[in-house]
């Protein structure tokens, strides 16, 4: 099965900036593509997820918010 990552960020904050590091290092071991999206650009991202960014979509659902546990990515984009 071929995974899809998204981080839902907002520029300037620094739980976004330790999220895309471990998303980008979990991702590139595993070969798995990942993207971001700004809250800024997107509305429906903002209503939704404003208080909880950064916020980990893997395969279109909520992964995890705030801090993102390495293990538990690789755990996910492995199975």
């Amino acid at each position: 099965m071929t995974h899809s990552v998204v981080l839902v960020d907002k520029p300037g904050c620094h739980l976004c900036d330790d999220a895309r590091d471990v998303i980008a290092q979990v991702c590139e071991e595993l070969g798995v593509p990942w993207t971001s999206s700004s809250i800024l650009d997107d509305p429906v991202l903002a209503d939704r997820y404003w208080d909880q960014i950064p916020v980990v979509l893997v395969d279109g659902e909520v992964h995890d918010f705030f801090r993102v546990d390495p293990e538990r990515l690789r755990r996910a984009l492995s199975s």
